[in-house]
């Protein structure tokens, strides 16, 4: 966004209020490709502890049942299936594979390495580890966002346990970034934070008697009624303001007025060991990336759900509504964080309802983007890629290799789409950094004098892109 433009956004009602791209408000010049809203990005979902997967005894029940153009009678029944509406748009890749580097622990080789592509920055340091090298989601932030803005990084679930909880996103070697936990703490910065609304409307915006688009309702009914704006223009202003409405309607929910001064102390809501609560977390904090987004005020996000190994949260059975074991003892098959304890009774097929989950709270956050239209008539989900990851490949072994991928969205034409793709033949070889300098490139970034990013991640590591998974 140019600087003109971020200051008229900045004048209505002194908060920096994202609007989607309008065509009476741009110079006559502007493209699809340099529209805001139109501009690549990238969004990155974790998961920890592995997927269930074809292992041992265990069958499949994650991946599609075919390679090839993804349908519906392939998904079905399988963890992806939950993401068949989008399966268009979609591209689940197997043979990612992590490098084995002395972490000294699968949860952190995977939770650290995953958008690194790096080591440790002390050996065998396990559940104490650092990652020695910057993270993608943040190398994406820090060369494309206006300014250089942080890229938004944040995180649902019980902020603590194994690996310190927030883990994955680095400024640089041992330079762990902090997250955002309350999604209304997230939304609030998106809108202009102590610095874009003034004290008064700080008031307001935190008793939640107010609504951002109330603050600046005047402003906005006189942009909606410019002779500059086409119809379409003023769809996509209602669109938009529908959208920031239904997400402030959400978290107010969350958030009642007895607690509206509490938002920076913890709560059940977005620190919970409770499953249901985790994932409503992570899908308003969808809905906050979604927006950031559409609004150009950020061109990467990464959400964490858990720590290090989500040791805590209690995910729900389907059946009974009950809270099941901790998904880390899901993930050991076993009442344990390690190999002993009692086993626990279809921990695999629990596993599996697990993954369901999480298939269900990634396709809220497609479902988000595929809402917002982009200049050129797509969607918003069609100009950038939004990634479903795991820390490790599998429950009991926590392997490294066959890490589950799931990419949503082009890139604007970046990457291929409706397939289920074995990469690289299906060998063990570690391809990682070969994937993250793919969605770098895909989004825009960059190596220093070269037409992509073909040099991230560790020394010794597989450079260059992912040739299988470009269009």
């Amino acid at each position: 966004m140019n600087r003109d433009r971020r200051r008229f956004l900045r004048g209505l009602g002194g908060a920096a209020l994202g609007l989607p791209f309008l065509e009476g408000m741009s110079p006559r010049r502007a493209s699809a490709q340099t529209a805001v809203g139109a501009e690549p990005f990238a969004i990155f979902f974790r998961q920890a502890n592995g997927v269930a997967q074809a292992w041992g005894d265990e069958p499949e029940r994650f991946f599609p049942r075919e390679l090839g153009a993804l349908t519906e009678a392939s998904m079905q029944g399988r963890a992806t299936g939950e993401l068949a509406a989008h399966r268009s748009r979609l591209l689940i890749l197997q043979s990612i594979n992590y490098r084995g580097f002395d972490y000294g622990d699968g949860h952190a080789n995977g939770a650290l390495q995953a958008l690194t592509g790096q080591g440790p920055t002390e050996p065998g340091a396990a559940g104490g580890s650092q990652a020695a090298g910057e993270s993608i989601d943040h190398r994406i932030g820090r060369e494309l966002n206006p300014g250089g803005d942080d890229s938004l990084f944040l995180y649902a679930g019980r902020n603590r346990g194994w690996l310190g909880g927030a883990c994955i996103s680095y400024r640089g070697p041992g330079q762990r970034r902090s997250a955002v936990n309350n999604p209304f703490d997230a939304y609030l910065n998106l809108m202009g934070g102590a610095t874009g609304l003034d004290p008064e409307a700080q008031d307001r915006l935190v008793r939640r008697r107010e609504s951002v688009n109330d603050l600046v309702r005047t402003q906005l009914n006189r942009l909606r009624s410019s002779p500059g704006l086409s119809t379409r223009d003023r769809q996509r202003l209602d669109l938009h303001l529908s959208s920031v409405r239904d997400l402030e309607v959400q978290l107010s929910c969350r958030l009642d007025e007895d607690r509206a001064r509490m938002l920076e102390n913890q709560s059940p809501g977005y620190d919970s060991t409770d499953g249901e609560d985790t994932l409503r977390t992570a899908r308003l904090h969808m809905d906050v990336a979604a927006l950031a987004v559409a609004c150009a005020a950020n061109r990467s996000v990464a959400i964490q759900v858990g720590s290090g190994n989500d040791g805590s949260t209690r995910y729900h059975h389907p059946e009974t509504g009950q809270p099941m074991a901790n998904f880390h003892y899901l993930s050991h098959r076993r009442l344990s964080h390690g190999s002993d304890g009692e086993v626990i009774p279809d921990s695999d097929l629990l596993h599996h309802y697990v993954d369901v989950q999480f298939a269900r709270t990634f396709r809220h956050l497609l479902d988000r983007l595929a809402a917002y239209d982009t200049p050129d008539g797509g969607s918003l989900l069609d100009a950038g890629v939004a990634v479903w990851y795991n820390d490790n490949a599998n429950g009991p072994p926590h392997g490294r290799w066959n890490v589950p991928w799931v990419l949503a969205g082009s890139a604007g034409g970046f990457l291929r789409q409706g397939q289920h793709l074995r990469v690289q033949n299906g060998t063990r070889d570690p391809n990682l950094t070969q994937l993250l300098n793919t969605l770098g490139t895909a989004v825009g970034v960059r190596s220093p004098g070269r037409p992509v990013l073909d040099d991230f991640g560790a020394s010794g590591s597989a450079q260059g892109l992912l040739s299988d998974i470009v269009a």
